[in-house]
């Protein structure tokens, strides 16, 4: 316990037990023909916390071939393989419902691919049941999970979605499928081949989740923060207010944090003593005991301080914002002075109202909520920065059309905070809760809460400029003919399970076209033409990032090979291994091991050093939670 805080801080003196594995290998797996299974549901970022470190290492280490991935995927990796190979003739698991999200449907997709040179070794998703609910065998939890079944080759599948799904009054659930039978993709979706979509130039550097404070001490109340204005008002400017998820959708009080991004420890001690006092009370005996050197090191910054995030921010005077998880998929300006965006926001360096109103579009979000996935205890709708925006074409839109849409954004941003400052008990989750309901045709006044909801906040007229939007937005696409099937109907902004087949249809068709604009937009930037949304700091950014490699890099080799025979040696000047870095993570994460098993040798030490040059310069970031590195921008 801290004697000047009394606080609980990490004990020095402490010891646990960590256990190194030599030579680790792949355990061998007896002969059968049908592989079924229960792995166990440990998510990638608490593999360490479950496992430890050592046993993590040496699993990542054997299958350095994959990328960060929950730890239920090894299981359907060598599944696969074996199947694949016609060693078994067919597997089917139980695994988390987060199997079709981006960093899981990594694995499914390296065996739904034809291998090179043989085409037969593959296979195909027989059935599959991308959410269903569970009970956990561990604390009797409620949780949800996915169903997979594989054969071998090329085929088609079962795709069953729960449309109702009624609890008996105890653990059981009364469901009922809808079963379509087609291709299914390593996202466990049928029809529009979302997974074929590619991140497009003209969306980089434009989208970052927020900041990670790794340190609760960080986090000042809002009395401590006015206590210390009073004393000195220049201390505002590292008391911004972090704003979460839960900020934008429920009623909380507001959190305010210390952040000396930007300064080095004598500079931040300097210019805000009793700052940097917290910090050292609160945060330094908490990052001593980090195993990430840079957490270590600069105990006094966040453990994750965006600096390219507050790049793309610094000059603008407004940004928007989305909840990562959240019931309704909905975006919101905010100020850029005296606010940061936590990591539970993705936050996008667009100031225009006219990028907000696409974005809150039912074209847009029917695009978010397809390639999202689901996530958390209410299986809300989860935003995921690649598929959902680095991935989405944007319209090609004439100055009226996109005043228009700029006009209705701006006053649907403006009517909802003007109502929740008025009435505080208001709630983005609330507003369309019952919003939805008028989709629906359900009757708002049988319930005095949603009346409530339904007076106070305008709703009416809320659905009328959403309305409005989303024909505006769907005649810049030229896709007017599928206005009159989405438009009004329930589904705008969250999930709905059964839909009738009218919209259903259109809402598959809007995928469709949305993925063949999205691979004409990466044919155009091929060719040299990108369609920058921010081109005063997107183009130069490129041209930056662009005039940093010399002739000789850029006609280097793009791919590092992860066989063993055919591993290269680690670069010995910073720039090539700068270089050599940044592809490998532009390809997958990794951890810092995973990395160094790419080179002959294995340079543990000098990629390290590395990978922390690219995240001091914004260009790579690492999570402790999972001991990965990921590509920035």
């Amino acid at each position: 316990m801290s004697p000047t805080t009394g606080d609980l801080i990490p004990d020095e003196t402490g010891r646990s037990i960590v256990y190194r594995y030599y030579s680790p290998r792949r355990a061998e797996w007896p002969e059968a023909d049908y592989i079924i299974g229960n792995p166990p549901f440990i998510g990638e970022k608490r593999m360490r916390d479950a496992l430890g470190d050592g046993y993590v290492s040496a699993v990542r280490s054997v299958y350095n071939e994959l990328p960060a991935c929950d730890f239920v995927m090894y299981w359907w990796h060598r599944a696969a393989e074996l199947v694949a190979t016609r060693k078994a003739k067919q597997f089917g698991f139980i695994t988390t419902n987060s199997i079709g999200q981006v960093k899981n449907r990594g694995v499914t997709a390296l065996h739904l691919e034809k291998v090179e040179n043989n085409s037969d070794e593959m296979v195909h998703i027989r059935l599959a049941i991308p959410d269903h609910p569970w009970v956990d065998g561990n604390d009797g939890a409620s949780v949800r999970i996915a169903m997979t079944v594989a054969s071998p080759g090329e085929g088609t599948g079962d795709l069953l979605k729960i449309i109702q799904e009624i609890a008996d009054g105890d653990e059981s659930r009364q469901i009922q499928f809808k079963s379509r039978n087609s291709k299914v993709f390593s996202d466990l979706s049928v029809g529009a081949a979302l997974v074929e979509a590619q991140k497009l130039k003209s969306n980089g550097s434009m989208v970052f989740q927020g900041v990670k404070l790794v340190g609760s001490g960080f986090v000042v109340s809002p009395e401590q923060r006015a206590d210390w204005i009073a004393h000195c008002p220049e201390w505002q400017r590292f008391l911004p207010q972090l704003i979460a998820g839960g900020d934008l959708t429920q009623c909380r009080q507001p959190r305010y944090c210390i952040d000396f991004f930007g300064l080095d420890a004598d500079e931040a001690r300097t210019n805000f003593p009793q700052g940097f006092q917290k910090i050292l009370a609160d945060v330094k005996p908490f990052r001593d005991q980090s195993s990430t050197r840079s957490h270590k090191e600069r105990y006094w910054l966040f453990g994750a301080p965006r600096p390219a995030m507050r790049s793309a921010l610094s000059s603008l005077e407004k940004y928007i914002v989305t909840s990562e998880v959240a019931k309704h998929r909905t975006f919101v300006f905010l100020d850029f002075e005296d606010t940061i965006a936590d990591g539970s926001l993705a936050a996008v360096a667009l100031s225009d109202a006219y990028a907000l109103g696409v974005l809150s579009s039912r074209l847009h979000i029917c695009w978010a909520l397809a390639q999202g996935g689901r996530m958390g205890a209410g299986n809300d709708s989860r935003w995921q920065n690649g598929p959902c925006f680095f991935n989405f074409p944007f319209p090609d839109v004439s100055s009226e059309q996109a005043d228009k849409i700029r006009d209705l954004a701006g006053r649907i941003d403006a009517l909802r905070k003007k109502q929740k400052a008025v009435y505080p008990e208001l709630t983005l989750t609330n507003l369309y809760n019952v919003l939805e309901k008028l989709h629906a045709g359900e009757a708002i006044y049988a319930n005095p809460s949603d009346k409530e909801v339904y007076e106070k906040g305008l709703i009416d007229l809320l659905k009328e400029l959403h309305d409005k939007l989303d024909r505006a937005v769907f005649e810049a696409y030229g896709w007017s003919d599928l206005a009159d099937n989405l438009v009004g109907r329930p589904g705008a902004t969250t999930p709905l399970p059964d839909k009738p087949a009218d919209q259903a249809e259109a809402e598959e068709e809007l995928l469709i076209r949305l993925v063949a604009l999205n691979k004409h937009r990466a044919a155009e930037e091929a060719q040299g033409k990108v369609r920058w949304l921010r081109p005063d700091y997107q183009a130069l950014e490129a041209a930056q990032e662009h005039a940093e490699l010399t002739t000789e890099q850029i006609e280097a080799p793009t791919t590092v090979a992860p066989a063993a025979k055919g591993k290269v040696v680690f670069p010995e000047s910073m720039p090539d291994q700068i270089r050599v870095l940044r592809e490998a993570l532009s390809e997958r994460p990794h951890t810092t091991e995973s990395m160094a098993e790419l080179f002959k040798y294995k340079p543990r030490k000098s990629v390290e050093d590395g990978l922390q040059s690219l995240a001091a310069a914004g260009r790579a970031e690492y999570d402790e939670t999972t001991h990965t590195w990921y590509i920035m921008g």
